[in-house]
C-alpha cells in the first residue's frame, strides 16, 4: 500500500467517524460476518466485535450489545509507537498499516487501548480494522454499516455541516471510550 504525500502530510477535506447507537444492536453478529467476508479476516481473529453483558439476576437479567473496533483515533497512539511508520493516519482521519512496512513488533497492539489489533499469522504483520477503506474510496460505507439491519452503526464525514454524523452529535447526548488515553477516538456511543 502506498501512502500518497497529502495523505502523509495531513491535509484534511473529510475527518470520518462512526456513530454507534448500541441500545439497537440485537447482537446478531452480522456486521462481524460482513467485515471477516469483505476483508479475508483469519478464522479465530476479528476486526470488530459484540461486547456482551448481562445484569441482574435470574429471572429479572437485561443484556447489552455493544459493537467495538478501532476508533480511528485523532491522536491515535498506536501510530506514535510504530518503529517503521506502518501504522499511519490517512488525511481524512482513518488509521491503517502498511503491511509492507510492518514489522510485526507489536508495540501498536499493546498501544491501543481499545485492543483493536491483532498480529495477523498468514500475513506476518498487525491487522485491524481500515473501516473498509477500499469501500470509502470507492463511495460506499464499510460493510459493517451496509450490512446491520437495525442499522447500529452509522458513518460519515464528521466536517459535513448538513451530514448525518453531525445533526446525530448535535441531538444526542453520546459519549467517547476512555477520552483519558489522549488519544482523540472517533467512534461517538450514544446514551
Amino acid at each position: 500500500m502506498r501512502k500518497n504525500l497529502v495523505a502523509r502530510l495531513g491535509v484534511r477535506t473529510k475527518r470520518y467517524a462512526l456513530v454507534i447507537d448500541s441500545r439497537k444492536c440485537i447482537n446478531c453478529k452480522a456486521c462481524v460476518v460482513a467485515c471477516k467476508a469483505e476483508n479475508d479476516v483469519p478464522l479465530g481473529r476479528f476486526r470488530n466485535r459484540i461486547n456482551e453483558e448481562t445484569r441482574g439476576e435470574f429471572p429479572k437479567l437485561l443484556a447489552s450489545f455493544e459493537p467495538e473496533q478501532c476508533h480511528h483515533c485523532a491522536s491515535a497512539s498506536c501510530v506514535r509507537v510504530c518503529p517503521t511508520g506502518a501504522s499511519w493516519q490517512r488525511g481524512d482521519g482513518l488509521v491503517l498499516v502498511d503491511t509492507d512496512d510492518c514489522i510485526g513488533c507489536g508495540y501498536c497492539i499493546i498501544a491501543c487501548p481499545y485492543n483493536a489489533r491483532f498480529f495477523n499469522e498468514e500475513t506476518r504483520v498487525v491487522d485491524k480494522c481500515t473501516m473498509c477503506v477500499h469501500r470509502v474510496d470507492a463511495g460506499q460505507p464499510p460493510a459493517c454499516v451496509e450490512t446491520c439491519p437495525t442499522k447500529v452503526r452509522v458513518f460519515g464525514d464528521l466536517e459535513a455541516p448538513d451530514g448525518r454524523l453531525r445533526e446525530l452529535l448535535s441531538t444526542r447526548r453520546y459519549v467517547v471510550k476512555s477520552p483519558q488515553t489522549g488519544n482523540d477516538p472517533h467512534i461517538f456511543y450514544l446514551l
